[in-house]
């Protein structure tokens, strides 16, 4: 039985218990009984592996530049939860998100009543429901959609999208998705929709056979991100420039990326192309509007550096995966050559082996760091795991995370924490607090 909690937010938050269930027969009758708002716009669906939070802020962006009306739908959140639900750049407000909540849980009751639906919707399915409801009423016109997991079967193919994109394809999810390339990239696909715009990143073999396949049975134009495409880049700490970016259409000035990291680069190139090509379709983005999508790009918790008090640091990245280890190793050791130590956490879906193995040389020691949710890793057992497989790394358990931290910064000014996205929304919530106290402190005072 669903639990009754009488706020409606509460009530959402109930829905977790479902878990994961692939398939579109329950956001369907969730759509078709709020009369189809995933009809009253335009979307723009991302999909992939790693990168799609970031190709979708700078999408949005850029868009909101070019003077469109604009949604943004993402998962899952760092802190609140209304930070999937993003119209014209700002979240909803709790208020908004309490009311929206309150009309689906009516709708699903009167659902359930008669029989159409046999079972509750998942969390994912809820509010994936409650942005499209929430985007029609706004009047956004074109909206900017994350996918959760996989594709085919995630509840966003509900919409039928005028462009898709897909930075990246790998490894993750397996228990759901496939256990190769192959099986993962034609989930991923499964995206595309009928004569869409598909701009991939993704430049695996096996990978992109699959995605062109299946965009030539769609009759959707494929595009490669990277072809024709010139690009030199400087990266230290903090900066990611753009020396060059010269695309087949367009020659864009020196500029200097919002979100960190070589990664970005590929990411920028993603979304800059998608945007060209989405001309084609009537969705002008002048240059000017693109420039803006990547240096004021606004994604916390990717490569973010927060200074602190005492000339500390924290790099704050929400990698979860190998490719996504590979890329913090990979911007550590180019900013950080020594290495820096790492507060680390994970959840117990994860390849906590794998990441440990793609962050090489560039962590020098590992503290364990708890996290409340029920799916995570205790310190006792993830320090288990790393010593079996980095015995060359110093281990330290803490009691908290930001107890993990202090730890860390004995041995470093810079430390870096990683691991999951719920540990660096943790961290975050704990870092902006203690922000807002000394803000409130330094008023008083004065």
């Amino acid at each position: 039985m669903i639990p009754s909690p009488a706020d409606p937010l509460s009530y959402l938050c109930s829905l977790e218990q479902y878990g994961i269930k692939l398939g579109l027969d329950n956001i369907r009758t969730l759509t078709t009984a709020l009369n189809h708002p995933e009809r009253s716009f335009q979307s723009i669906v991302v999909a992939g592996t790693n990168g799609k939070g970031s190709v979708a802020a700078m999408i949005e962006r850029s868009l909101r530049a070019a003077g469109y009306k604009t949604g943004r739908y993402t998962s899952p959140h760092l802190v609140a939860l209304s930070e999937r639900f993003v119209i014209d750049g700002r979240p909803v407000t709790i208020d908004v998100l309490r009311r929206e909540a309150s009309r689906l849980r009516s709708t699903i009751d009167t659902l359930r009543n008669t029989g159409e639906l046999a079972a509750p919707p998942t969390f994912f399915e809820a509010t994936t429901a409650i942005a499209l409801s929430l985007f029609r009423q706004a009047g956004v016109s074109l909206a900017v959609l994350e996918v959760g997991m996989g594709g085919r079967f995630d509840a966003t193919n509900i919409v039928t999208p005028v462009a898709v994109v897909i930075p990246s394809i790998d490894l993750d999810h397996q228990q759901f998705l496939g256990s190769t390339l192959a099986e993962i990239a034609f989930e991923k696909a499964g995206v595309i929709g009928p004569g869409a715009i598909v701009v991939t990143g993704e430049a695996k073999v096996v990978a992109l056979e699959v995605l062109r396949r299946i965009a030539d049975e769609r009759g959707a134009r494929f595009l490669e991100a990277g072809q024709g495409v010139k690009t030199r880049a400087t990266v230290r700490v903090g900066v990611t420039r753009l020396e060059q970016l010269t695309t087949p259409w367009r020659h864009y000035e020196p500029l200097t990326l919002a979100l960190n990291g070589r990664h970005q680069v590929l990411n920028a190139i993603v979304a800059v192309r998608l945007l060209e090509e989405i001309g084609a379709i009537g969705v002008d983005v002048p240059v000017p509007a693109i420039r803006t999508g990547l240096i004021d790009t606004l994604w916390r918790g990717r490569l973010e550096l927060v200074r602190v008090e005492h000339d500390r640091s924290i790099l704050l990245d929400a990698a979860h995966n190998v490719a996504a280890a590979t890329a913090l190793g990979t911007y550590v050791l180019e900013a950080y050559p020594g290495g820096l130590p790492f507060v680390f956490g994970a959840l117990r879906d994860k390849d906590v082996t794998g990441m440990l193995r793609a962050l090489g040389t560039a962590v020098t020691r590992i503290v364990c760091a708890p996290m409340t949710s029920s799916r995570a890793w205790t310190t006792d057992q993830l320090a288990a795991i790393v010593r079996k497989e980095r015995g060359d790394l110093p281990v330290t358990l803490a009691s908290s995370p930001q107890a993990a931290l202090e730890e860390a910064w004995t041995e470093a000014a810079t430390v870096v924490a990683t691991g999951s996205i719920y540990l660096i929304g943790e961290l975050i919530d704990a870092l902006d607090a203690t922000k807002s106290a000394r803000v409130a402190g330094a008023t008083a005072q004065s």
